[in-house]
């Protein structure tokens, strides 16, 4: 186990790390308690309990995460006979609520059945390493791996399918045909409200929101690596009215489509490609 304490500029980089541990076999039993902070603990073999502020005890399965959260008592355990292997990472910082409000943490969802439990483990792995007593770059180093584990652990959920979910893979490749939300609902024979609840789950945002940013996103690559014209880029991405893409361009990156090209353009001749290079292939 190690434990730090970062100062207060390393806490303006959005979330700190306050200790690491990897430990296994038949560990004493965890509170009952409560801490101001947040802790993920990645059980990857082995079984055990939790229990909840009532009382109320729900069984551990490996692979699993408990999320302990600020204020929420809890109490857990492994089985005596068996112990369990788990990793835990103490962290805090004024990015945690963001992440909460996207779905990565979930403070009323203390157990977290995982399908693998490898890639969260492997960043904690990394956090521990880093923990080297003279190691200069430990705060930044740990506390930007935090960043890591949160995403790791969203794409380790299983309740999530291990390619990402079906939904969200289809609305992406749908993004920049001219639908409405209704109407990519009803593509899926879904209520609109089910929609919500899967890109919500599966994204941590709205299927609006989510279907904005995709849209934006191609808007960008065309009018960096081209010379279309801004109301064929409109098109491209789903807008029939170049005016509205000019305004809804404008309120969410900040700058109008033209002025966002005169200081990205960089067409090339023969155009840019979509595969991202492999340095073994295309040094």
């Amino acid at each position: 186990m190690r434990f730090f304490t970062p100062g207060p500029a390393h806490h303006r980089l959005g979330l700190v790390c306050l200790g690491v541990g990897l430990q296994h076999g038949a560990l004493p039993t965890v509170g009952p308690r409560v801490l101001d902070h947040h802790v993920a603990v990645v059980i990857s073999t082995g079984a055990g309990w939790y229990a909840a502020p009532d009382g109320r005890r729900t069984a551990v399965t490996a692979p699993t995460l408990l999320w302990l959260t600020p204020g929420v008592p809890h109490h857990y355990a492994p089985d005596p006979g068996t112990g369990w292997d788990e990793g835990f990472v103490d962290f805090t910082g004024p990015a945690a609520p963001t992440y909460t409000e996207l779905g990565y943490i979930e403070p009323g969802r203390p157990v977290v059945p995982l399908s693998d439990a490898a890639g969260p483990r492997a960043v904690i792995g990394r956090i521990a390493r880093a923990a080297r007593r003279d190691n200069p770059l430990l705060e930044v180093e740990t506390g930007a791996a935090v960043h890591e584990l949160l995403v790791a652990l969203r794409r380790a959920r299983a309740d999530l399918a291990p390619d990402g979910d079906q939904v969200l893979k289809a609305l992406a490749r749908d993004a920049c045909l001219p639908l409405t939300v209704a109407d990519h609902a009803a593509r899926h024979g879904m209520t609109l409200a089910e929609l919500r609840t899967a890109v919500r789950r599966g994204a941590g945002c709205s299927p609006k929101d989510y279907l904005l940013g995709i849209r934006l996103g191609r808007a960008k690559e065309l009018l960096a690596a081209t010379e279309l014209p801004v109301a064929a880029v409109a098109r491209r991405v789903g807008y029939d009215d170049p005016a509205y893409f000019s305004r809804l361009f404008t309120r969410r990156v900040g700058m109008a489509p033209v002025r966002f090209r005169a200081q990205q353009g960089r067409t090339v001749p023969g155009g840019w490609s979509n595969q991202v290079p492999t340095p073994t292939i295309h040094p």
